[in-house]
């Protein structure tokens, strides 16, 4: 595996954890597995060190990820504000997970501008903002999770890594990755899933609990999506799919229930790039794939203040539905010229 981390900023890592007593773990509000596979990889770590530890997320994971050790060991701050607040104060080491921006946090983000303890950045997104003390920001990996490995791996603590946090590293970037499907171009990525494999992790059973396995609900929901709210744009080689409160409410949405949807029309031949919005109670969440390097990061940053990575991006956007789905229906035309190479038949998309 190669060494693309700076010595001495492992060494600050490494202090900081030797003189703290008591750590909060913390990630992105809608956590996915990445959020927490990162957090909660890192919190079995630090208790195998015999350190204090806490994880506090702004609200609830989805229930797909429940199978994750230490899952019911986190305090979400939309049901426990109190006790996270206390947490946050008494804190002498905040570590950060998988976001950028500490508006990431959402409701939960003065807790950390209030903290006045140490904080550690460990992410892939890009253009990080400079909010803490000590950053490890690769955007070029495919996960917080490979990224958190190699930390742990650099700080000599492969051996102290149990079962229970290498499942958890393994989860985040097996969804982030989409079982090794995307992101994948560093060969370095296998050899951290061989380190993560000996540990004893059972690779099939995250995939199929993270990944394929759904409830009733969620499928008929899916299917109902890609069936009467998936547009297809032929010349743009595009798919936008929408979906309204009452829609969710209809096939008793539970939060996880969309996940991977966006993905979907990306599996068809001539697609390269999808977006999904989905109306929720305080803002439409806009979710973005693409394949060949279509930039659908770009798109979310310039039309919706978001960001991400070139093949996986996203946003919120406060208005109606159909505004947002408008706006980016009308711009779309203008990120045309980035299909490089792609074909202009429309046999693709026919039924």
């Amino acid at each position: 595996m190669n060494k693309v981390l700076d010595a001495r900023t492992v060494d600050k890592f490494e202090k900081l954890i030797s003189s703290a007593s008591s750590i909060v773990l913390t990630c992105h509000v809608r956590p996915d597995g990445d959020a927490i596979g990162s957090t909660l990889g890192w919190m079995h770590l630090l208790h195998t060190l015999g350190k204090s530890v806490s994880v506090m997320i702004p609200d609830n994971a989805p229930r797909s990820l429940s199978f994750m050790p230490g899952f019911d060991r986190m305090a979400v701050f939309t049901r426990h504000e109190a006790h996270c607040l206390k947490h946050f104060r008494e804190a002498d080491l905040i570590i950060c997970c998988d976001f950028n921006q500490p508006s990431r946090l959402d409701k939960m983000q003065p807790l950390l501008d209030g903290a006045t303890c140490p904080k550690v950045l460990i992410d892939h997104h890009v253009e990080p903002d400079p909010f803490a003390d000590l950053t490890f920001s690769f955007p070029d990996m495919s996960s917080t999770c490979e990224l958190s490995f190699r930390i742990m791996a650099e700080l000599g603590l492969y051996s102290d890594l149990n079962l229970d946090g290498a499942t958890c590293l393994l989860t985040g970037m097996v969804t982030d990755t989409k079982n090794f499907t995307v992101n994948c171009k560093n060969p370095d990525i296998y050899e951290i899933l061989m380190r993560l494999l000996e540990k004893g992790v059972d690779k099939n059973r995250i995939v199929r609990l993270a990944l394929t396995e759904k409830s009733m609900g969620a499928l008929l929901l899916e299917s109902y999506a890609i069936s009467n709210k998936m547009e297809i744009f032929p010349d743009l080689h595009g798919a936008v799919i929408t979906l309204d409160k009452e829609e969710c409410e209809r096939f008793h949405y539970e939060k996880g229930d969309t996940e991977g949807l966006v993905n979907r029309p990306t599996e068809v031949r001539g697609i390269t790039f999808s977006f999904f919005l989905r109306e929720d109670s305080d803002c439409v969440k806009v979710s973005a794939r693409s394949v060949m390097d279509f930039p659908v990061n770009l798109i979310c940053k310039e039309l919706f203040g978001g960001g991400g990575h070139v093949m996986a991006a996203g946003a919120e956007f406060k208005g109606s539905l159909s505004e947002c789905r408008d706006i980016l229906v009308e711009a779309l035309p203008r990120y045309a010229h980035f299909l490089k190479g792609r074909s202009d038949r429309r046999d693709y998309f026919n039924l």
